[in-house]
C-alpha cells in the first residue's frame, strides 16, 4: 500500500514528519480526510484536530489555523501553531479561556478585539479536546503514545 510523505510545521518548528496512511484535518469548508493519490487542493486550516494514521495507530494533534497543500504522495500543513497531543497542558488551556472571555464580555464593543478573542477561544478549545484525548488514552492503554523525534 502506497504512503503519503506528511508534514506539518508553524513559523517556529516542524512538529511532525512522516511516511503516513491518512490524514484528517479540519478545513473552513469542513472536515476532509486524505489518503494516497488524492487529488490536489490547497485549503484553509481551521482550528481543530488533525488525526494522523499509520497502520493501526493514530496520531492527534491541535492546530489553529493555516493551509494545507495536498498533492498525489505528498501533504504539507503550514499551521499558525500546532502541538501534539502529549504536549498540551488541558489546564493552561482552560485557564486561557477563561481570560479571553473575560476580556470578551468587558470589551465587546471593539469588534477586531472580538474577533480576535474569538479566534483564541477556538484555538484553545480545540486543544482541550485533543489533549482530554490524549490523557483518556494513556489511561485506557496505560502506556504513552509513541511519536516521531524531529531533530
Amino acid at each position: 500500500m502506497s504512503k503519503i510523505n506528511f508534514k506539518i510545521a508553524t513559523p517556529e518548528r516542524v512538529v511532525y514528519k512522516d511516511e503516513v496512511d491518512q490524514i484528517t484535518v479540519p478545513t473552513m469548508n469542513g472536515e476532509i480526510t486524505i489518503l494516497p493519490n488524492h487529488i490536489p487542493l490547497i485549503s484553509v486550516l481551521d482550528a481543530g484536530e488533525i488525526v494522523v494514521k499509520i497502520g493501526e495507530e493514530e496520531i492527534l494533534m491541535a492546530v489553529s489555523g493555516g493551509f494545507i497543500e495536498v498533492l498525489s504522495t505528498k501533504v504539507v500543513v503550514l499551521a499558525d501553531t500546532a502541538e501534539k497531543s502529549d504536549e498540551i497542558d488541558v489546564a493552561r488551556a482552560e485557564e486561557a479561556i477563561k481570560r479571553a472571555e473575560e476580556l470578551k464580555t468587558k470589551r465587546s464593543d471593539d469588534t477586531r478585539e472580538f474577533v480576535g478573542l474569538s479566534a483564541q477561544i477556538q484555538k484553545e478549545l480545540a486543544r482541550i479536546r485533543v489533549g482530554r484525548k490524549h490523557r483518556e488514552r494513556v489511561e485506557k492503554m496505560g502506556a504513552v503514545d509513541k511519536y516521531k523525534k524531529i531533530d
